[in-house]
């Protein structure tokens, strides 16, 4: 990004406008702005599990200031005075969910910020917070701008010096009540129907989960005689299903790759098994020791660190290189791996595998794995169950694909407007 695309406004202000960096916005003195604290000045030593709050991401990206668990005796808040929170200062987010803003309220926890916030305090006989929250938290003016001067094409940290030089639109304080004013009435009725929306997208979510957990456990036919299945996720199955331990249905392959040859690498994400595309983002292996070779048709699995995965099985459709910390699965000629991925989804949306996990310091061995009992339809009609859910799962993600685009076209529209009056393009209609 350019300077001239991430600034595009700043030469076009109304007449008695300015564009102003954040440094000559902040009130005046040493507490203007402060990094919070690195190196040995906070470490997880010093960490307590109660006393003086210790301000961190979370607090910031949940506006939260009425829980949290990270905590300092009062002998560390007392030693690290410049780094104390006040109410109204502004805190930062610097890394991962970054550029999220919050003011502390009138009404706070007495604490020191986190080394992942930066605090500041801004003059607002110059410029309204509530403007300055939309610009940080709602707009992209300000993140263009950290990006740009990050020469980079996304940001991983932001540093005060940056910061301190964004520029942000500033108006006579009486139009900035206005356009405040204004756009949080816009702005509420956007959120308003954003959150209907994502309420519709989570029914959708919820009911998707429900024909899968139905269909894998009780089959096509609502008539069919039930028995006990013994296996606590599901009680009743059709009586003429059998159920097996795992390591009858399945076995682990691992296929090394000697050496790497352009071959596509492929990743266990929310949306599958899915071919990673370097140039939208992410670096290539250092090293690809250990890769494997994986091929359609099979399952692939993350057995490891199970309760941070974001998702525990995939069904691979594509010829490819995947990272050794993934397990593939060979099904036998009893087992139709597209069944067996749609039952290994239900017990993933249930959560039982992550119960399993925990009891097994969160990770499966292909032992442990093989050991749990599993239900067994027969083998036409896993097919059957499989075909009958990719129709239906297919129609129920793209009900959900047309509520996130319009998810996505709201959040346009809401950065739109907040552009356009923010920098003067339009005026805050006359009551």
């Amino acid at each position: 990004m350019s300077r001239r695309e991430s600034l595009d406004w700043i030469d076009n202000l109304p007449a008695e406008w300015s564009a102003v960096q954040l440094k000559y916005l902040l009130v005046s003195g040493n507490d203007a702005m402060k990094v919070g604290p690195f190196g040995t000045q906070l470490s997880g030593n010093d960490f307590t599990d109660d006393g003086y709050w210790v301000y961190n991401q979370r607090t910031v990206v949940d506006q939260n200031f009425e829980d949290n668990n990270t905590f300092v005796s009062e002998e560390k808040y007392n030693a690290m005075k410049s780094f104390q929170v006040e109410a109204g200062d502004i805190l930062i987010t610097t890394r991962g969910t970054i550029g999220r803003i919050c003011k502390v309220p009138e009404h706070f926890h007495r604490g020191i910020i986190h080394p992942c916030i930066i605090k500041f305090r801004i003059d607002e006989n110059k410029i309204l917070y509530d403007l300055v929250r939309l610009l940080f938290n709602e707009s992209d003016m300000i993140k263009e701008q950290l990006v740009y001067m990050s020469n980079a094409t996304t940001i991983d940290v932001v540093y005060s010096g940056p910061l301190k030089n964004v520029f942000i639109p500033v108006a006579p304080i009486k139009t900035q009540r206005s356009i405040s004013a204004y756009l949080d009435s816009k702005c509420a009725e956007i959120d308003a129907l954003t959150a209907d929306i994502q309420s519709q997208i989570d029914m959708l979510e919820q009911y998707k989960r429900s024909v899968i957990t139905e269909v894998v456990t009780r089959g096509l036919d609502k008539n069919v005689e039930m028995k006990e299945s013994g296996i606590e996720w599901a009680e009743q199955i059709p009586a003429h299903w059998r159920t097996m331990h795992n390591k009858y249905l399945m076995h682990k392959v691992k296929e090394i790759c000697p050496v790497y040859n352009g071959e596509d690498i492929l990743s266990l994400t929310m949306q599958g098994v899915i071919v990673r595309d370097f140039e939208l983002g992410g670096k290539m292996p250092a090293s690809f020791d250990g890769y494997q070779i994986i091929h359609p048709g099979n399952l692939l699995m993350c057995l490891f660190d199970y309760d941070v995965t974001p998702r525990c099985i995939g069904y691979i459709n594509n010829e490819g290189l995947t990272s050794p910390a993934y397990s593939q699965f060979v099904m036998e000629p009893i087992a139709d791996a597209h069944y067996y991925y749609y039952y290994y989804l239900m017990l993933d949306f249930t959560k039982e595998l992550l119960h399993l996990a925990k009891n097994l310091r969160h990770s499966f061995t292909e032992e442990q794995l093989g050991e749990i009992n599993t239900v067994v339809p027969p083998v036409n009609e896993q097919r059957e169950i499989a075909g009958y859910l990719d129709k239906k799962v297919a129609i129920i993600d793209e009900a959900i694909s047309l509520k996130n685009d319009q998810l996505s076209t709201l959040d346009t529209y809401k950065k739109s407007i907040i552009y356009e009056y923010v920098t003067g393009k339009k005026e805050v209609p006359a009551v």
